[in-house]
């Protein structure tokens, strides 16, 4: 069974600190954990289409706007 949602890229910024300097960074995660990278988000907006195949535990994540250009899964029975 093949399930499909949208969602939407959380933003999170980091702190560290070493040797009494603070440093901050950015990166980006989908539901569940999913690291996106930066120049993926910049490039094609903060969207997703997130699939997720329950049969083979597989989990598929790409841009809403690629949406139409991903062949589509047909559920085996």
């Amino acid at each position: 069974m093949l399930r499909r949602r949208e969602v939407k890229v959380r933003e999170v910024v980091g702190r560290k600190v070493v040797n009494k300097k603070e440093y901050r960074y950015t990166y980006y995660t989908l539901p569940l954990n999913i690291y996106i990278p930066k120049h993926v988000v910049e490039k094609y907006d903060k969207d997703y289409v997130l699939e997720i195949n329950t049969e083979t535990g597989e989990i598929r994540a790409f841009p809403k706007k690629l949406k139409e250009n991903v062949p589509q899964v047909e559920a085996t029975q």
